[in-house]
């Protein structure tokens, strides 16, 4: 997690602590930066402009905003925990929308819910949102930041989402549109729906990732990394009518 949060989700006159438990975990393999000659670790030290190269502990280290050239304020954790009234805090739900109202572009990161305390409320608001398909929208400052919040309901479990306010969101850029004929649609309406299925998210492996691991089994055998080979080079083709038409094909064979 980015952040531990524990405090309170609250919607009318109803309160429930709660604590975020992580959703998701990082499966990346991790890589060391060393130098090519001596083949040891590179380390990043801390330094600051006017030390001579010094190293500067962590606990030696204030966060400031620079009003002027070379000027700053320094902030302290007190302080920005001063700035956070109690509705701050907790996560207070000021309003349920329906949970396909919200464009994914907005999502951030999941977090499973678990409640701390007033599991009856947590129940209820669990069941209530999901018979109605509906998901709370709240903000609640998190770390030193106010995160926008939808908190919904998924096969019994509730969870939290953090949002991107709509001023962080780029536009789309712009493109030209041109008109599309009529059976090329068509076309491509028949090949999506040949390739129509039930969204299995299992089904769908990180192969990079598996075949990264077995290169460094490689590697460390002293054995050379075999190069992979696609079994099948996409051709490429020009006219989209023939792409479509040559895809809707083999869809077929293989059904």
């Amino acid at each position: 997690m980015a952040y531990s949060y524990k405090g309170a989700i609250t919607f009318g006159l109803v309160y429930i602590p709660i604590t975020l438990v992580a959703s998701i975990k990082n499966n990346d393999v991790g890589f060391n930066l060393l130098d090519k000659k001596t083949m040891s670790r590179v380390k990043y030290k801390k330094t600051c402009v006017d030390c001579d190269n010094r190293e500067v502990k962590n606990e030696d280290i204030v966060k400031g905003f620079q009003y002027e050239k070379d000027k700053y304020v320094v902030f302290t954790d007190k302080d920005f925990e001063k700035l956070k009234t109690k509705k701050d805090k907790n996560i207070t739900i000021s309003q349920f929308v329906n949970v396909n109202e919200v464009d994914p572009i907005y999502f951030d990161k999941a977090y499973y819910v678990k409640p701390i305390g007033a599991e009856k409320a947590f129940e209820v608001l669990l069941d209530a949102m999901e018979k109605e398909n509906k998901a709370g929208i709240a903000k609640a400052v998190l770390g030193t930041k106010e995160t926008l919040i939808m908190i919904r309901a998924k096969d019994g479990n509730m969870l939290v989402n953090t949002l991107f306010f709509a001023n962080e969101v780029l536009k789309a850029p712009q493109i030209k549109k041109l008109k599309p004929i009529k059976k090329e649609v068509d076309l491509a309406v028949t090949l999506i729906n040949q390739m129509t299925g039930k969204f299995e998210p299992e089904k769908f492996k990180d192969e990079y990732n598996i075949k990264l691991k077995k290169a460094i089994k490689q590697k460390i055998a002293g054995n050379d990394i075999v190069e992979y080979v696609e079994k099948e080079e996409p051709s490429k083709i020009i006219n989209l009518m023939e792409a479509l038409e040559k895809s809707l094909k083999g869809k077929t064979k293989n059904a």
